[in-house]
């Protein structure tokens, strides 16, 4: 058993060691045309490291020729496959700008902005090549208008819209639950801004709301009725836009509230004018 043990993995060592020789063998012979050969063999059973490596030595030799155009699309694909997408955007970008005239330009210009998509992290993290990902999609669609590719690019603009939107929401939450109300509110009015369409516009205008009511609440006296008639302004607006929303009995009250506060506040200021102009 140990003999036929011993055996089977002389002979796959040996197997191995013969296509590894091969590659080498080829890799090391200067001729363009086993090498091109070979490469599009290597594409063609998906060993894309190997076909990678092999394009890469005849790029150069078949520049201007016929055979040019296929090489390097398939040079730009074997990044893609290998999940190497920044390589792979740049290489189809550079395939688009050097084959203009191409029957795979359109193709190739929505791989590379699908390339920038598959870079996309989780919506935590920075957001760069989401941005870049819509941006070429957008101008995708604007050049090839009527593309079966374009349905696919506005349902992959819509998915990471709504990522970036996920990303605004729990940065204004996050500011908001750590007190930091000013920065809350910004932040918040910006998402409405960014994303008018958003499905948490209820729940986005009550913490804005709220926000704004507790940082007046929170304030020195001298910064208090600037902030009390800022809460005042965002309890209206939500009142205004979601009359029966469901936040809108605590709404309510911090209006009310923020209205007699203003109101003191108003009356200490006048008897304060009042009692200086007598003295």
């Amino acid at each position: 058993m140990k003999i036929r043990n011993f055996i089977f993995v002389v002979i796959a060592l040996s197997v191995f060691a013969s296509c590894k020789s091969e590659f080498e063998k080829i890799r090391a012979s200067g001729d363009p045309k086993l090498i091109l050969a070979k490469a599009d063999s290597y594409y063609a059973d998906e060993n894309f490291q190997k076909a990678q490596t092999l394009y890469e030595l005849v790029i150069s030799s078949y520049r201007g020729q016929k055979e040019a155009e296929d090489i390097y699309y398939k040079y730009a694909y074997t990044y893609y496959y290998l999940d190497q997408y920044i390589l792979a955007a740049y290489y189809f970008n550079t395939f688009s700008k050097t084959y203009s005239t191409s029957d795979k330009r359109e193709e190739i210009d929505f791989m590379a902005a699908y390339c920038n998509y598959k870079m996309s992290p989780t919506f935590r993290l920075d957001q760069t090549y989401t941005l870049q990902a819509i941006n070429d999609f957008e101008s995708f669609v604007n050049l090839y208008p009527f593309s079966e590719r374009v349905e696919e690019c506005n349902r992959l603009i819509d998915e990471m819209r709504k990522k970036l939107e996920r990303k605004a929401f729990e940065e204004g939450k996050l500011y908001y639950d750590i007190r930091r109300y000013q920065a809350s509110i910004q932040s918040f009015e910006n998402l409405l801004k960014d994303f008018p369409e958003t499905l948490d516009a209820e729940q986005v205008r009550y913490l804005i709301a709220k926000s704004a009511y507790l940082w007046a609440t929170n304030s020195f006296v001298e910064k208090q009725k600037e902030r009390f008639e800022l809460a005042i302004e965002k309890t209206q607006d939500y009142l205004d836009t979601f009359g029966e929303g469901p936040n809108r009995k605590e709404i309510e009250t911090m209006l009310n509230k923020s209205r007699e506060k203003l109101n003191s506040l108003n009356n200490d200021g006048y008897q304060e004018q009042g009692s200086g102009t007598g003295s």
